[in-house]
């Protein structure tokens, strides 16, 4: 079987590449092929990940190409993880939506839009490609920012072998393993909501429910992301935990406050992050020199990770995390991350063995209030009958309030983004959350026309 990735070119690729060789002999992989249209990337970053790839699994053919018929061309499954605009184009989406006072984060606030501008043309010129050149029948999981609505883009166009993957809730699961010290199968709960907009109830330990005495504890607040929220927003919530990204919603002011004090916004932190460590990168020869380039890559991707959200919410992570040797890296287990979603899923999927995972995916029911087809981050049971939303019913109305706006919001921007419709996509803006304004939302659409005009073309009004 043949794995693609679109986008192998990025920072995260040799996180990737690591996930995909670890779990490769379990559902049968036997070549893997990253692609990326940034040739300078691709010999970087895509040099780390291949030469991972092969410390850990010679076997597995690893093949890296500019190519993406040739990447596609009798794949059996497609990851794709694009950057369209790449991190000067997040600059831009967050600069443009900070200049209003309003919030540029690039899936949940308006920068979400500005990207989906971009993401969304260009992944269904790559769907169509899976459609003439992959295998009949071949999946394609999404993790393409924002992912939620990117999902909702391309399902909402026919594109029913499209599956939403985000690491952040598997993740999150992991952190309350390590708090209670269980094993995977020893803790389990339950999401649903959107893609960066959902909750986790049911909190199991060793079927136990746990949830109210979690939500009382201290570690809680201390050792998981949660640290970034009150006790009382949980409280508040039916002793439901959040995804951190309800944080930008829940503390909007905040956070743009906090950006505002800091000077520079996440995207011009990863910007200058990214420039030093190609700059240190270009001064050897990465595929030669495999030992060192790793310890360089390394070395900034910690920086940038273990700053994540610090600028928003003035907290440092929860974990901080070390940067370990090449050999040290190779050895320890693998977390998993979006890779291992998608793994898993394909493994459920050919043995028929039942395994629980969270994914975005059409709703067909699961939550009441919404239609079947609105893509909803939601559990999942997987096996050879593909996925399953598990069943949630009525939410409660502070969730489902959120939701229902979000959701008109992402549906009537694949719309206007569809339509290169001016109107739509002040509709659309006007009605987010963190948004809400019409005369906001008609200048957020000219800045970003504007300063994306090379991907956007003209819009009609």
């Amino acid at each position: 079987m043949k794995l693609a990735v679109l986008g192998g070119g990025g920072v995260r690729s040799p996180f990737l590449a690591k996930s995909i060789i670890a779990g490769a002999d379990k559902i049968g992989l036997k070549k893997v092929v990253f692609m990326d249209i940034n040739e300078t990337k691709l010999r970087t970053f895509g040099v780390i990940a291949k030469n991972i790839a092969k410390k850990l699994n010679p076997a597995i053919e690893f093949e890296l190409t500019s190519d993406a018929v040739a990447a596609v061309k009798d794949a059996d499954f497609v990851i794709t993880t694009l950057r369209v605009g790449e991190d000067e184009g997040r600059v831009k989406d967050e600069r443009v939506a900070l200049d209003l006072g309003i919030l540029g984060q690039e899936t949940t606030g308006a920068g979400g839009f500005a990207m989906a501008l971009r993401s969304i043309p260009a992944l269904k010129g790559y769907c169509e490609l899976v459609k003439k050149h992959s295998k009949k029948g071949a999946f394609i999981f999404n993790f393409t920012n924002p992912s939620g609505l990117v999902t909702q883009a391309l399902r909402s166009e026919g594109y029913d072998n499209v599956y939403g993957i985000c690491d952040a809730p598997s993740g999150f699961k992991m952190q309350l393993e390590e708090l209670y010290n269980v094993k995977p199968s020893e803790l389990s709960m339950t999401c649903f909501g959107l893609n960066h907009l959902s909750w986790f109830k049911d909190i199991k330990v060793k079927g136990k429910d746990v949830s109210q005495e979690l939500a009382n504890d201290p570690k809680l607040y201390k050792n998981t992301e949660m640290h970034i929220f009150d006790k009382d927003i949980v409280r508040l919530s039916g002793n439901m935990l959040l995804n951190e990204y309800l944080y930008f919603y829940y503390y909007r002011e905040q956070a743009v406050s906090s950006i505002l004090a800091a000077g520079k916004t996440r995207g011009e932190t990863i910007l200058e992050i990214n420039k030093h460590m190609m700059s240190e990168l270009e001064k050897i020869d990465v595929e030669k020199e495999g030992e060192k380039a790793f310890d360089i890559f390394i070395s900034h991707y910690l920086q940038r990770e273990n700053s994540y959200m610090s600028i928003e919410s003035n907290h440092g992570r929860a974990y901080v995390k070390t940067a370990p040797s090449m050999k040290e890296f190779l050895d320890t287990p693998d977390a998993g991350g979006y890779a291992g979603v998608a793994l898993s899923f394909i493994k459920a999927y050919h043995t028929g063995e039942k395994v629980e995972m969270v994914l975005s995916i059409p709703n067909a029911g699961a939550i009441d209030g919404l239609e079947d087809d609105d893509v909803v981050e939601i559990s999942c049971i997987i096996d050879k009958n593909g996925a399953n939303p598990v069943k949630i019913g009525k939410v409660p109305d502070m969730q489902m309030n959120l939701i229902r706006a979000v959701k008109f919001y992402e549906r009537n921007a694949f719309l206007a983004i569809k339509d290169k419709s001016m109107d739509k996509a002040i509709v659309a803006l006007t009605a987010h959350p963190l948004v809400n304004s019409y005369s906001l939302a008609k200048k957020l659409v000219d800045g970003y026309l504007k300063v994306h005009k090379e991907y956007t073309g003209a819009w009609k009004q």
